[in-house]
């Protein structure tokens, strides 16, 4: 999928020539808007008033929403393999010879290859089968074989205790059952943490429709006065200045909740350290990389056109 960079969020733009004095009286930067050759032209207010969707948010919350489902899923599919995998009946200590792994699962045995016994080993690996890879995500998803899944999510050495004919210790059973139980336990955690993105996402499309609700009604209002609307407008263009700065803020507030994610990686990732919860979240979606930062920079943008229409409206003095 294509991934298209978000907005950064940024609202305010300072006079590109510091020299330039600045205008700080309402009627000066009124005054400025009204005589901009694109404000001066007939404004139609009409349409203005419509709510905006907020379809970043609410296409991200969709995903996040798909991809702890997905996330709860695999949690299960792993809880049910260890639960498997322990029913088991490990290898006879007399009919297994040590071998030699590196790494953590300690007192892995392979079987005499005379006794051609692997059934357990078939079952391990059935197992594995049945519950993990069998998740209708598994193959779009990952794209492993049982051997490199087995590998990424339980140890390597498993993979290779795993491999050919060999069966399974008591030691190796309870190694297996353990980690399987950890995978589990890492998605409990990471679909806890896009639940709290989620609740996030709410709050934030809940802000969202308050501050549009507030943008929508001043303009209304404006177009229902039929005496002189001048002080009306006057007090229009402050209110939806005020609007502008509380995006500004609800930016702000969007900014630190990057840099604090519900969750951190325990290993590096190929991105951006801080950022790495968000780019998982949303690096893969064919939306932005930061919804919220977008959807803020967009509303902000109304917010600055009905500013400049009601401007506009006060040059030409209706």
């Amino acid at each position: 999928m294509s991934v298209n960079p978000g907005a950064t969020g940024v609202f305010q733009v300072p006079s590109a020539d510091p020299a330039v004095a600045e205008c700080t009286t309402l009627s000066c930067e009124l005054g400025a808007v009204a005589t901009e050759p694109g404000a001066v032209t007939a404004v139609v207010l009409v349409g203005l008033v419509a709510f905006l969707a907020f379809a970043y948010v609410r296409d991200a919350t969709d995903d996040c929403r798909r991809e702890r489902t997905r996330v709860l899923a695999e949690r299960d599919a792993f809880e049910s393999f260890a639960d498997r995998v322990s029913s088991l009946e490990p290898a006879p200590p007399a009919r297994s010879t040590t071998a030699a792994f590196e790494g953590p699962v300690a007192g892995v045995r392979t079987v005499d290859r005379s006794s051609g016994d692997d059934v357990t080993l078939r079952r391990v690996l059935s197992a594995y089968r049945d519950t993990v890879m069998s998740l209708p995500h598994y193959e779009r998803e990952y794209d492993e074989t049982l051997p490199e899944s087995l590998a990424a999510e339980l140890g390597p050495d498993t993979a290779t205790a795993l491999a050919s004919d060999r069966t399974l210790s008591a030691g190796a059973q309870s190694a297996l059952v353990r980690r399987s139980r950890q995978a589990a336990d890492a998605r409990s955690s990471l679909a806890d943490a896009i639940g709290t993105e989620i609740d996030a996402l709410g709050s934030v499309d809940s802000e969202l429709a308050s501050v549009d609700r507030r943008r929508r009604r001043l303009i209304e209002h404006l177009d229902g006065i039929d005496r002189d609307p001048t002080d009306a407008a006057i007090d229009v263009w402050r209110r939806l200045d005020d609007l502008e700065r509380e995006c500004d803020a609800l930016a702000g507030d969007r900014q630190t909740a990057l840099d604090d994610p519900p969750l951190r990686p325990d290993t590096p990732l190929d991105v951006e350290g801080d950022r790495a919860f968000y780019e998982y979240l949303y690096g893969p979606t064919d939306g932005p990389n930061y919804p919220v930062l977008s959807q803020l920079a967009e509303l902000a943008d109304r917010i600055r056109s009905d500013r400049d229409h009601v401007a506009s409206r006060l040059a030409r003095g209706r």
